[in-house]
C-alpha cells in the first residue's frame, strides 16, 4: 500500500491506537517524547509527540484535531497535517486503526 493509500485510510472517524510493540513516553535525557521498542528508540519531534500523546485507542482523529486546535489556536490548517502524520505513523506501524 502506498503512502497516499495509507493516508487516505485515515478519516476523522478513525480511532488510532498505539501498536503494542511500542511504548510512548517522555524521555527526560532526550528532552522529548520517544517511542521505545525492543530494538531501539524513535525520538519524536514536538508536533509528533503532541499528536501521539493523544492517541489512546478511544479518541477519534477528529477528537485529537479538536484538542490540538484548542491547545494551539494560532496554528492554522493543522487538521490536514495531523491526518497526514497519523497516516505516516500508521505506515511506520507505530499505530493501528
Amino acid at each position: 500500500m502506498s503512502s497516499a493509500d495509507q493516508s487516505a485510510a485515515i478519516t476523522l472517524e478513525s480511532v488510532p491506537a498505539l501498536n503494542r510493540m511500542f511504548r510512548f513516553q517522555w524521555e527526560k535525557a532526550q528532552d522529548c517524547y520517544v517511542l521505545l521498542y525492543p530494538e531501539g528508540m524513535v525520538k519524536l519531534n514536538g508536533p509528533a509527540g503532541e499528536v501521539l500523546a493523544l492517541v489512546d485507542g478511544q479518541r477519534t482523529a477528529a477528537d485529537i484535531i479538536q484538542t490540538l486546535q484548542a491547545k494551539f489556536p494560532d496554528a492554522e490548517g493543522i487538521d490536514r497535517d495531523i491526518l497526514d502524520f497519523l497516516g505516516d505513523a500508521r505506515e511506520q506501524l507505530w499505530i493501528s486503526l
